[in-house]
C-alpha cells in the first residue's frame, strides 16, 4: 500500500466555520489540544484509516488488507468514514473532501470533544502525546531490520507478535505490583535472556503424575522462581526473557509500545464516543445549525446513534448515559436521600433543583473508564427506559430471541464484554515449568470462559517466540483445562485437569 498523499488546505468557508465551532466548544467548557484539521480525498482517508489513523506505519501486509476492506466497504455503500482523530499533541483530525458542509461541521464539533477527552481523561494520561513522530520512528526501525534480515523473515515475526499484542496489562501504567514492571516504559534487556535451567519447587498446578515427577531434574533451592509472582504483562516478560535475536526483541517492543498507546481507546470506547456525540449534538443544535440544515442534521445524528435490536452501539449507550447522569444530578436523583424514596413515581418526580449535571459529567469524563462508567451509572431505571435485554440468535432460524430482562444479568453481560476489551486475563506463572524451560500461563477467571480457537492461535505464537513448549491453564464450562503446545506446527493438546487444582493467578 502506498503512503497517503499530501492533504488539501481547508477552504475559506471551512475555516470560518471551524473558528466558530472552536469558540463555541471552548465556551462550553471543553479543554482540548491544539487541533489541526486536514482535508483528504476518499482514497487517502481509507489509507490513513488502515494505518490506525496515522500517515505512516511500519511495513506489513495487514495494512494493505485493512485498506482493501475499507475501500470496498465504502465503494459498495456498506459504510463510510466521516471523521478520524488522533490522540496527539497537537491533535490531528481528517476531513473527507467529498463530505457535505453539514457533515464537516458535525465532524469538527465531534473532534473537539474527542480531543478534550484525550487531554483530560485519566486513562489517556500516560500515553505518548508525540505518537505521530513515534510511529514514524517505529517504521524506520522496522525498515532497517527488513534491510538486514529480509522482508519475509521480519513479516513472519511481526505476524507472531500481532497475534499476542493483547497480552499486556493496561493498569500497569498506574500501579506497581510486586514482581512486575510498573509501566510500559521500561527498557528491554540488552542481551537475549535464554530460559536457563534454574530449578524450583515442583509446580503444583496442572496434573503431574509419578512418571512426570521422575522426569523432573533435581531442584536447586538457591535458584529463585521466575517470575516471583504471576505476571500479566506477557509481552514485557517475553521482551526480557524470551530467547530472541536483538532485532526480534526490538520489534516485539515496538508492538508492545503501540499496544499500550491504543489500550486506553479500547478501555474508554463507550465513554469517548458518548462524550463526543453529546457535545456535537449540543454545539450543533444550540449554535451552529442553519434552519435549512436541521432535517439533514437529524438524519445524520440518528444514523450515529441508531442501535437495532441485537446490536451494540457505543455512541448510543455512551451519549444516553451521559444525558442520564446530567438529568439525575440536575434534579438531585442520587445519593442516600433519593435512595430512601419508595415507589417509581416518587423517584421520577423528585427534583431538588441542584443543577449539578454539567459539573458531574465533566467529573465523570475525567476519571472513569467504560467498566467503571457502566458499573456505577447503569441503573435499573435506565435499563427499563431504553428497553435493554439479553438476546440469543436461534441457530436454526437466525432470528433474535430475548432470553433475559433481569437488570443484574444485563449489566454483568455488558461489563463482561468491556472488561479487558473482552479478552481473557492471562498471566505468566512459571518460565521453567518442570525444570525444562517450558512456559506455563494461566487464565484468571472473572466470569467469562476462554474462547478455544483464538487461544490455540495465541499458544502457537507464544511457542514460536519462547522456542520451548507452552502451556495454558484455563476454565471452560466449569472445568479446568490444560492446553499444551509442544510444537507450533502440531495440534494443541487439550485435557481436563483436577478440579481441585488451584488457579495460579489467584495468588496475586
Amino acid at each position: 500500500m502506498l503512503a497517503p498523499r499530501a492533504t488539501v488546505d481547508l477552504s475559506h468557508e471551512l475555516r470560518s466555520h471551524l473558528k466558530v465551532i472552536r469558540a463555541r466548544a471552548r465556551e462550553a467548557g471543553l479543554d482540548f489540544f491544539d487541533t489541526i484539521f486536514e482535508v483528504v480525498d476518499f482514497d487517502t482517508m481509507n489509507q490513513i484509516a488502515a494505518f490506525g489513523g496515522f500517515p505512516t506505519r511500519y511495513p506489513h501486509w495487514r495494512w494493505g488488507m485493512d485498506y482493501e476492506k475499507m475501500r470496498k466497504r465504502d465503494a459498495y455503500g456498506l459504510g463510510r468514514i466521516y471523521e478520524m482523530v488522533i490522540n496527539n499533541d497537537p491533535c490531528y483530525a481528517y476531513l473527507q473532501e467529498s463530505n457535505a458542509l453539514l457533515d464537516q461541521k458535525l465532524v469538527m464539533a465531534h473532534v473537539f470533544a474527542h480531543s478534550d477527552f484525550f487531554k483530560n481523561n485519566l486513562w489517556f494520561s500516560k500515553t505518548n502525546r508525540k505518537m505521530m513522530d513515534e510511529m514514524a520512528n517505529h517504521a524506520t526501525r522496522v525498515r532497517r531490520h527488513i534491510e538486514r534480515e529480509g522482508r519475509d523473515a521480519v513479516e513472519r515475526f511481526i505476524d507472531q507478535c500481532l497475534r499476542i499484542e493483547h497480552l499486556i496489562d493496561p493498569h500497569s501504567m498506574f500501579v506497581r505490583r510486586v514482581g512486575e514492571e510498573p509501566s510500559p516504559d521500561a527498557q528491554p534487556a540488552t542481551q537475549p535472556a535464554l530460559p536457563a535451567p534454574f530449578d524450583r519447587f515442583l509446580h503444583k498446578v496442572g496434573r503431574i503424575g509419578k512418571e512426570q515427577e521422575r522426569d523432573v531434574e533435581p531442584r536447586n533451592e538457591k535458584t529463585p522462581k521466575i517470575p516471583a509472582r504471576p505476571v500479566r504483562d506477557v509481552l514485557l516478560f517475553l521482551v526480557e526473557h524470551a530467547p530472541l535475536a536483538m532485532w526480534q526483541r526490538d520489534i516485539l517492543s515496538i508492538i508492545r509500545d503501540e499496544a499500550y498507546y491504543f489500550a486506553p481507546q479500547a478501555m474508554t470506547k463507550v465513554m469517548n464516543e458518548g462524550w463526543a456525540t453529546y457535545w456535537h449534538s449540543k454545539i450543533m443544535t444550540e449554535a451552529i445549525l442553519e434552519p435549512a440544515e436541521i432535517i439533514d442534521y437529524a438524519d445524520k445524528h440518528s444514523g450515529v446513534v441508531a442501535m437495532p435490536p441485537g446490536s451494540f452501539n457505543p455512541y448510543k449507550l455512551g451519549v444516553e448515559l451521559f444525558k442520564d447522569i446530567e438529568r439525575r444530578w440536575d434534579r438531585g436523583q442520587h445519593g442516600a436521600e433519593w435512595e430512601r424514596l419508595e415507589g417509581l413515581g416518587q423517584r421520577n418526580d423528585y427534583d431538588d433543583k441542584s443543577l449539578n449535571g454539567q459539573r458531574k459529567i465533566f467529573e465523570v469524563r475525567k476519571v472513569y473508564n467504560d467498566v467503571q462508567f457502566l458499573d456505577e451509572f447503569l441503573t435499573e431505571e435506565f435499563i427499563d427506559r431504553h428497553n435493554m435485554f439479553r438476546w440469543r440468535r436461534d441457530p436454526r432460524t437466525g432470528k433474535l430471541h430475548i432470553v433475559n430482562r433481569e437488570f443484574e444479568q444485563i449489566k454483568q453481560s455488558l461489563l463482561g464484554q468491556l472488561a479487558n476489551s473482552g479478552q481473557p486475563y492471562i498471566y505468566v506463572v512459571d518460565a521453567n515449568y518442570r525444570n525444562r524451560g517450558e512456559l506455563y500461563l494461566a487464565q484468571q477467571w472473572i466470569g467469562m470462559d476462554l474462547e478455544v480457537a483464538p487461544a490455540m492461535e495465541t499458544l502457537r505464537s507464544l511457542r514460536n517466540l519462547w522456542s520451548r513448549p507452552v502451556r495454558l491453564q484455563a476454565r471452560i464450562d466449569d472445568d479446568m483445562w490444560l492446553f499444551t503446545c509442544e510444537n507450533a506446527d502440531d495440534d494443541v493438546k487439550r485435557e481436563v485437569i483436577d478440579e481441585e487444582t488451584p488457579d495460579p493467578a489467584h495468588t496475586l
